[in-house]
């Protein structure tokens, strides 16, 4: 997983020539983008990262979401090709005669694609899991969307994002941040416009250091999960059982900014432990991936702290087994 982390900037130019094939010329009144899992990711981080005209779904499940329709461009991403909640959502869409988009590394969705005349988009399998082939998926989704007249030229700048990635540089601070957290439940914070990179980290806590872990968003938390702070609960802060986490952008609203403090200093207050995390980048993209680079080291070298190997997902297979 530690080459993994390293290499992952390389990830992108190579998920950009992958869909450099892909050209579509309809318009379209909506995207759907079919996925669970790792394999969803890279639909959160484009509503972060783009500002698109038209509307964009998000669809963890089975089936197709009742807007879809033959002007809708549905994108099928399954990392091995073969997860069942995605391909009941592209056989579906084939049984309409719709003509989904799909991006896998092969299995059963090649295969379905190749058959029915689709396009497919196959990027590698080198990188293990799903979720470590953000860099790939993400790339090639928007490489898509440029060749659809959707996004103007963004694959552009997702190289040159990739080219300013120092993973390394990261490393140190994710050790520390990871060894921190030992025996805690991370619990992690961040603005509306960085939520896709918060539920990150948190996905990053479960799958990669295999423990349970939280994410929320501002303003929204001070709505309702703030409460939890209450003295009727203080037991639960007090004893070291959370460890709190904002994601903080400079840039941020500035009432969201005032936010995070006024939070932090409750967590505080209450006997909580909190770090305020900076986000680092020129750019709102840099400070996405870097901060996701973070996120990779401290959940990593809190596997290594639990004796965890970081790379299998065992009870998700079985259950998977179980299914079948």
């Amino acid at each position: 997983m530690r080459n993994i982390i390293l290499n992952f900037p390389k990830q992108f130019e190579v998920g950009i020539k992958a869909a450099e094939h892909i050209k579509l010329e309809s318009s379209f009144d909506n995207i759907i983008i079919c996925g669970v899992g790792g394999s969803a990711l890279p639909g959160n981080l484009l509503l972060d990262m783009a500002d698109i005209s038209i509307p964009i779904f998000i669809h963890r499940d089975y089936g197709l979401p009742k807007i879809a329709s033959e002007k809708s461009l549905i994108i099928c991403i399954s990392f091995s090709g073969n997860t069942e909640e995605t391909l009941s959502a592209y056989q579906e869409a084939i049984e309409k005669s719709f003509k989904p988009l799909v991006i896998c590394t092969g299995g059963k969705m090649q295969e379905l694609a190749e058959q029915n005349n689709l396009p497919v988009v196959i990027v590698p399998n080198d990188c293990l899991q799903p979720r470590f082939g953000t860099g790939y998926l993400v790339s090639a989704l928007i490489k898509i969307l440029d060749n659809c007249g959707i996004t103007n030229n963004l694959s552009q700048e997702i190289l040159k994002m990739a080219k300013n990635l120092t993973p390394e540089s990261f490393e140190a601070q994710g050790k520390i941040l990871g060894e921190n957290l030992l025996n805690k439940i991370p619990v992690v914070y961040s603005s509306n416009q960085y939520k896709s990179a918060a539920r990150i980290w948190k996905i990053k806590f479960n799958e990669n250091s295999k423990i349970m872990a939280f994410w929320n968003y501002f303003p929204e938390l001070n709505h309702n999960e703030m409460v939890g702070l209450s003295t009727n609960n203080k037991k639960q802060i007090t004893n070291n059982n959370f460890h709190f986490i904002i994601l903080r952008d400079n840039d941020d609203n500035p009432k969201i900014l005032k936010r995070m403090e006024i939070t932090a200093d409750l967590i505080k207050k209450n006997g909580g432990d909190v770090e305020i995390i900076g986000m680092q980048g020129a750019t709102k993209i840099e400070k996405i991936f870097n901060s996701l680079l973070l996120g990779d080291w401290a959940s990593y070298y809190l596997a290594l702290a639990y004796m965890q190997d970081p790379v299998p997902v065992e009870i998700v297979e079985k259950f998977k087994k179980q299914l079948s």
